[in-house]
């Protein structure tokens, strides 16, 4: 199982460069304290014979003096090397080992357990692919294995593997194994891990480690070393997104300006159309140069100086994306934060955001809420603690170029400073579509010229309203999702069109792709997204058209908004009124299961309020009724407004 190879002897170039090939598995050990992290990779070192006999010798003499072992082989002091670690039999800072197999290159990460150093963790966390969870056969699934794995899933970590450690103290019981499995599995179905393996094992002993156990004939799964080894991390990289932070301008002479920094994510090639964010000018790629020459190709993580055909400004901390594909740019996002500061987080406070190769002043303007981590459920709190996870609304002094933290780790990641003691307090992970609209008072400000005015054509209202045979009208369908808002919206649209009237759908998801592409989930981007839909249904109108609004628009302010900006006699709201549970029956794409998970914040229902229209022109059980008897209660509604004939 060792790196050795044949190789060695009969050829070192050849097994060099064979080696250099491997492909590289960074994985952490995280758990509550005690549960045998340290032990488990001693264990791996030991198995696969990656210690020197000096060492092997040193640890042994070690484990006498320090070890919890009763003076057996203690595995755990080749990764405790700490005196306060060895005196205390526990881990308090990270500690890094590399190994390697004929299969794979290995950094493992040892974490410690205890809830203080709860920061340690998630840096160790936060370059990994995969973490092993341990748990204590004899004591279950703990807090701090519960805050370890909601940081895993925070941190976007794709495979995760549950040991079951210590069976040999539990008699290798499969009843033990089986209810931890079941206690995870409960929990875990409120997170985001992809990829989850669970394992039995003793790691003092080796058991299910590097070799199969005979002592749990039971299991009949992979070992731990034959999971490390297999895998499959390739898709992980995201190669769509091109992100390229700016490290450095390299100006060597006058004939040269090139780019310095990593690729985050992506591919680029030489030709390549690319905009420079947030100034959002454009160039193309002339040559991708590095310190073995130029290359026709570039892709994530590898660390090149691009040079481009136009001379434009590019400063450290700019992004290079393609056109087609570009970040989020603002000053506003909303963000899961993971305190590590022993002074309390102060909201409006003036913190350093460093974000990718740029670092802004900026304030924690709005926590949101905290995270309980045992149920994962949401908390009022006007603070963080050391250790505590929170979602917050971050603003900054500069608008930078970000996407989600689970778009791209590099771009969507960023830690928090204190400005005064220049301490790192926070790490935190960008929402996907947390962009917070900087446009959330238009409902009410003026144009930007005092000079614009509304041009009058030349065919009047009550022309087109005797032309088309009705009042041009908005009609707005909202309701949770699931209630029927699209499918109701489209049917009658058909049923109008079949009498003769001129009408047209406006569809929130529709307008999302288009002219509202940049908006997110928030509450303001939600009402920027409806003002939008505002603006052109009252287009609409005044070409004479009925237009129909299906959207969730779930804040009764934000309706009473659209009703005023369209007109009280043009505007009417039907309520799809559709039990939760049958909401979530109908869910076809899995949004509430999402949302349950933590994955869609400010979703209406779940992580957010929707409030019920109580000024509704109709309201329809659309859990009770079909989809023609609903359009056949719109029909009458408008014919008795006598918006219709």
């Amino acid at each position: 199982m060792s790196h050795q190879s044949e190789l060695i002897e009969k050829d070192i170039l050849a097994y060099l460069e064979q080696h250099e090939k491997k492909e590289l598995l960074r994985f952490l050990t995280c758990g509550s304290v005690d549960d045998g992290k340290s032990t488990l990779i001693g264990r791996l070192l030991y198995d696969t014979k990656m210690i020197y006999e000096d060492q092997l010798a040193a640890i042994r003499r070690d484990s006498i003096v320090h070890g919890t072992t009763g003076g057996d082989f203690d595995p755990a002091l080749l990764t405790d090397g700490l005196r306060a670690e060895r005196e205390q039999g526990i881990t308090i800072d990270v500690a890094y080992r590399y190994f390697s197999t004929a299969k794979r290159k290995f950094i493992i990460a040892d974490t410690p357990g205890h809830a203080q150093y709860t920061r340690n963790m998630a840096t160790g966390a936060s370059t990994c692919d995969l973490a092993i969870i341990l748990i204590d056969a004899r004591k279950g699934l703990l807090e701090q294995s519960r805050r370890h794995s909601f940081i895993v899933s925070l941190l976007g970590i794709k495979h995760v593997i549950v040991a079951v450690n210590k069976m040999d103290l539990v008699g290798f019981s499969q009843e033990v194994y089986d209810k931890i499995c079941e206690d995870y599995t409960n929990f875990a179905a409120r997170l985001t891990v992809d990829d989850v393996h669970f394992i039995p094992l003793s790691a003092l002993r080796g058991d299910n480690v590097v070799d199969a156990s005979s002592a749990m004939p039971w299991y009949t799964g992979s070992t731990l070393m034959h999971l490390l080894e297999n895998v499959h991390i390739a898709s992980d990289r995201n190669l769509v997104d091109f992100r390229f932070p700016v490290q450095y301008v390299n100006r060597p002479h006058q004939d040269f300006r090139g780019y310095c920094g990593t690729i985050a994510s992506g591919i680029v090639r030489p030709g390549d159309a690319v905009v420079v964010l947030p100034s959002r000018k454009q160039s193309r790629v002339r040559s991708i140069v590095t310190h073995d020459g130029e290359l026709s190709e570039a892709y994530a993580p590898l660390a090149v100086t691009l040079t481009l055909e136009d001379e434009i400004d590019i400063s450290r901390g700019d992004t290079l994306v393609h056109p087609g594909n570009q970040s989020l740019v603002g000053d506003h996002f909303d963000a899961v934060v993971v305190w590590m500061a022993e002074e309390p987080m102060v909201p409006g406070k003036q913190y350093l955001v460093k974000h990718s190769a740029i670092t802004v002043p900026a304030t924690i303007s709005t926590l949101r809420y905290k995270f309980d981590v045992n149920t994962l459920s949401r908390l009022d709190s006007p603070t963080l603690s050391l250790n505590e996870i929170g979602r917050c609304e971050m603003s900054l002094n500069r608008n930078i170029a970000y996407d989600g933290y689970r778009r791209s780790r590099s771009t969507g990641a960023f830690i928090v400073i204190d400005r005064m003691t220049n301490v790192t307090v926070a790490a935190g992970m960008i929402l996907d579509g947390s962009n917070v609209s900087s446009s959330r008072d238009v409902w009410d400000s003026a144009p930007v010229s005092a000079r614009l005015g509304l041009t009058a054509g030349q065919v009047t209202d009550a022309e087109r309203a005797a032309r088309f045979g009705q009042r041009p009208t908005t009609l707005l369908l909202t309701g949770l999702t699931g209630s029927g808002k699209t499918t109701i919206a489209y049917a009658l649209e058909r049923r109008l069109f079949d009498l003769g009237r001129a009408t047209t759908v406006l569809d929130g998801q529709n307008l999302r792709l288009g002219l509202s592409k940049e908006l997110g989930f928030s509450a303001d981007e939600r009402s920027e997204n409806m003002r939008r839909a505002a603006e052109v249904a009252r287009l609409m109108n005044r070409s004479g058209l009925l237009t129909i609004l299906a959207f969730v628009a779930p804040d009764a302010d934000v309706r009473a908004r659209v009703r005023a900006a369209i007109g009280p006699e043009q505007f009417l709201i039907v309520h799809l009124d559709a039990s939760l549970e049958v909401c979530r029956e109908r869910d076809r794409h899995g949004m509430y299961l999402a949302a349950d998970r933590g994955e869609l914040p400010d979703f209406p229902g779940v992580s957010s309020p929707y409030e019920v229209p109580q000024d509704a022109d109709l309201v329809l059980r659309t859990d009770q009724l079909s989809v023609d008897e609903s359009v056949s209660a719109i029909i009458e509604l408008l014919e008795s407004r006598k918006i219709i004939r």
